[in-house]
């Protein structure tokens, strides 16, 4: 679809103001069903119902608001908006694949993607190789005669390794299999996969797109076909389509996304600057810093990085990876990221203390998002915890 303005599509698309009373903000339609005054406009629901309104598990009014906004910021035809970002994943997947076939996916995807892919699908005889993917060759290796989908995610959500989204999805269209990327780092404002040639774009909307940290959902863009395909059969039967309520929290995020965006991705410039001058960091990991590895690929792809990075901590012991957390009083310790509140979280959270390693840089790695705070009031958080353990 042709691209719009970003402030009309936040503002204005998808919304008939006329005919809800003229109101600014679109009303919740927060209901379970619809009524018909004729039986042929029912049958016709029946027979298709993503072209009607006949029960809020499949199309309602303040959902397709939502739905016509994001596609639209993706550049897609069409969008489906779920109760999770692994709702998303699960159903984008599970229509890309059947029985016997094979996935080429990067390594250490998102949680719930690798626990599909490791625990459900193989009961159905579907596998899935795992590569690193800052490598198309690595790409072209894995593919096998019955490779059906190649799950991206640029970048991801640790050391945010990327993948050159152009080169996959020429790869994959070339060998007629389908992509799909989680775009949830960047948001669509940053990076657009689906204008990389990736078939769909998955993202957490319980991220930047929320951006309060009360709702959770989950966003797949792309053509009307494969969308269709998706709202027939897993959307549908699966019953995992957002709430009318959560659905306009999240058109009341994207008012302030731009906004956010900026304050958010500002305010992480001058963190990681002071990371990188402390002498108790070893290591800064962002995209958009001149020190990553495939800087130049982030600058070429993406339009911004947003707030999460990691750093490296210079430790001995797990207990002063721990007393640094402990030790901040305003950066809080909990997973996600894209809210109004700073976070943080040490990868050694899933070790016990015989199994720490200060030779393994990851067990040392702390992940940090950076919220809507005043950049000097979380630097000198930080400070504070580093005086702790110096």
């Amino acid at each position: 679809m042709d691209s719009m303005d970003v402030s009309f599509i936040l503002n204005e698309y998808g919304e008939e103001r006329e005919n809800y009373f003229n109101a600014i903000a679109p009303p919740i339609f927060q209901t379970s069903n619809f009524a018909f005054k004729k039986v042929e406009d029912l049958r016709k629901v029946f027979e298709d119902e993503m072209s009607g309104y006949l029960y809020s598990r499949g199309i309602n009014p303040t959902v397709d608001i939502l739905r016509k906004k994001l596609a639209a910021l993706d550049n897609a035809e069409d969008c489906l908006v779920f109760n999770s970002g692994a709702a998303a994943v699960f159903a984008s997947v599970l229509a890309s694949v059947k029985a016997g076939d094979h996935i080429v996916s990067v390594d250490r995807p998102y949680t719930w993607a690798q626990k599909m892919f490791d625990n459900i699908l193989p009961r159905f005889g579907v596998t899935t190789t795992y590569i690193d993917g800052t490598k198309i060759e690595n790409f072209e290796r894995a593919i096998l005669p019955t490779t059906s989908l190649i799950y991206l995610e640029s970048p991801n959500s640790w050391d945010f390794a990327l993948q050159d989204l152009s080169a996959v999805a020429e790869l994959a269209k070339a060998e007629e299999i389908t992509t799909i990327c989680d775009n949830s780092y960047c948001t669509p404002l940053y990076q657009k996969p689906i204008d990389a040639g990736i078939d769909m774009s998955v993202q957490s909307a319980t991220k930047y797109i929320s951006g309060h940290s009360d709702t959770i959902a989950g966003v797949v863009t792309g053509t009307k076909q494969r969308m269709k395909k998706i709202f027939d059969s897993e959307y549908l039967n699966i019953g995992s389509g957002i709430q009318p309520f959560n659905a306009w929290l999240l058109i009341r995020g994207l008012r302030t996304l731009p906004l956010r965006l900026e304050r958010i991705s500002n305010t992480t410039l001058t963190v990681v600057a002071f990371l990188k001058q402390h002498p108790l960091v070893e290591k800064v990991i962002f995209p958009l810093d001149e020190t990553f590895p495939q800087y130049e690929l982030a600058k070429r792809q993406m339009k911004g990085a947003c707030g999460l990075l990691s750093f490296v901590i210079k430790a001995e012991r797990m207990e002063q990876v721990i007393t640094f957390c402990e030790s901040l009083d305003h950066i809080l310790m909990a997973v996600s990221w894209g809210g109004y509140e700073s976070l943080i979280i040490p990868r050694c959270a899933s070790l016990t203390p015989a199994d720490f390693d200060p030779a393994n840089t990851e067990h040392r790695m702390l992940r940090l998002y950076i919220g809507l705070e005043e950049a000097n009031y979380l630097c000198t958080d930080l400070e504070k915890a580093f005086s702790k353990i110096g």
